[in-house]
């Protein structure tokens, strides 16, 4: 059995020093009446802290677009207003002693007309497409990219400007910049579409602009995933060196961590090594890498088939997460359901005590109001 101390040593992450290897995943909660952050979000992720996590990614938040918002009560990273809520949330997490980043947010063509702000404003994407081969909203011009753009890295720079620690981008799931990723919904024929690495410079515009807006010295955390909501099985890179020199031109162009979104964090990403993505990430790249996917529990929170029937999980043994720390094979691991369910789900297993996670399912329903 390997040693959960393991867990609890502190990290650099080359910008970023960290008390210990356990951070928040960043789960959409939509608890922001008029998109802004409130008393019970501050109060959210203030128990986080206390309860031992060492970096809290923030659900995801949306940048000053007109189409950046997909969903409703989801909080808003800018005005005034916004950033004051937010500007509280950070200040509760420093005074736990935790370190904390917001994830900046835009869902692209997954969007749908009547979601506010936006009002009547159909999704945007490199195509029009949510889904392969189904234009459902708009194709964006090259004005609409250079304003995401900008957004993003205006939203970066408030970010530094409050406190944060660091900025992730979502790069992932088949939001907006994965769409520009995926093949199946970027059919482009400009220099935006194309292979991977021509698909691949919209996400390094954006990358650019944050850096030059934060500078050199405010760490960049990017999330990317092969995975998509609208297919599970969706790949971008099949071999180590199509994901060599995929991560590899995001951080030439300013990311210095790599937030590798799986499903099973436990799973091989290719054939002939027990690396995961994270490992892979970090192998190929040499920049440090978050590893996430169902850590402490035995079952993904969605079937195979991907209906919306979600499924309740159990605990389960940490010791393969941890025989892969005591490799070197990542450098933190973000955690989502079990923190829904126990705030000091950290603290627990630093004390032993992390074996109550049995009332999963009645304390989650709890926890999120």
């Amino acid at each position: 059995m390997s040693d959960v101390d393991t867990l609890f040593r502190p990290v650099d992450l080359g910008k970023l020093s960290l008390k210990n290897r356990i951070a928040m995943a960043p789960m959409t909660r939509t608890y922001s009446p008029g998109n802004v952050p409130n008393e019970k979000v501050v109060d959210y992720y203030r128990r986080r802290a206390e309860g031992g996590v060492g970096l809290i990614i923030t659900e995801g938040t949306f940048v000053d677009h007109v189409a950046a918002s997909g969903y409703p009560n989801v909080p808003a990273f800018y005005g005034e207003e916004a950033l004051a809520g937010w500007k509280k949330v950070v200040d509760a997490v420093h005074a736990a002693g935790g370190k904390i980043a917001p994830q900046l947010w835009h869902v692209g063509a997954i969007r749908r007309p009547g979601v506010q702000p936006g009002g009547d404003t159909p999704g945007h994407s490199p195509s029009g497409m949510a889904f392969p081969g189904k234009v459902t909203g708009h194709a964006m011009t090259q004005q609409d990219i250079d304003d995401v753009v900008a957004a993003f890295a205006k939203a970066a720079a408030d970010a530094k400007a409050i406190g944060f620690d660091a900025i992730e981008l979502h790069g992932a799931h088949g939001y907006l910049i994965d769409q520009f990723f995926w093949e199946g919904t970027n059919q482009r024929d400009d220099s935006y579409g194309g292979d991977l690495a021509a698909r691949s410079r919209f996400a390094l515009e954006i990358v650019q602009a944050v850096r030059a807006a934060v500078g050199e010295d405010f760490p960049i955390i990017f999330r990317f995933s092969q995975w998509k909501q609208q297919n599970y099985a969706a790949r971008l890179c099949e071999t180590p060196e199509e994901l060599g020199d995929f991560l590899n031109a995001l951080a030439d162009a300013g990311v210095d961590i790599f937030h590798c979104s799986t499903r099973r964090f436990w799973e091989p990403e290719f054939e002939g090594s027990d690396l995961n993505l994270a490992g892979w990430a970090r192998k190929l790249t040499g920049k440090p890498a978050i590893t996430v996917g169902s850590v402490g529990l035995n079952a993904d929170f969605l079937p195979e088939d991907g209906t919306a029937d979600f499924k309740a999980a159990e605990p389960a043994s940490l010791d393969n997460l941890l025989e892969r720390f005591e490799r070197d094979e990542f450098d933190v691991v973000a955690v989502g359901r079990a923190l829904i369910a126990n705030p000091d789900w950290a603290n627990k297993l630093a004390n032993g005590k992390a074996t109550d996670l049995a009332a999963y399912e009645k304390d989650m329903l709890k926890e999120l109001i």
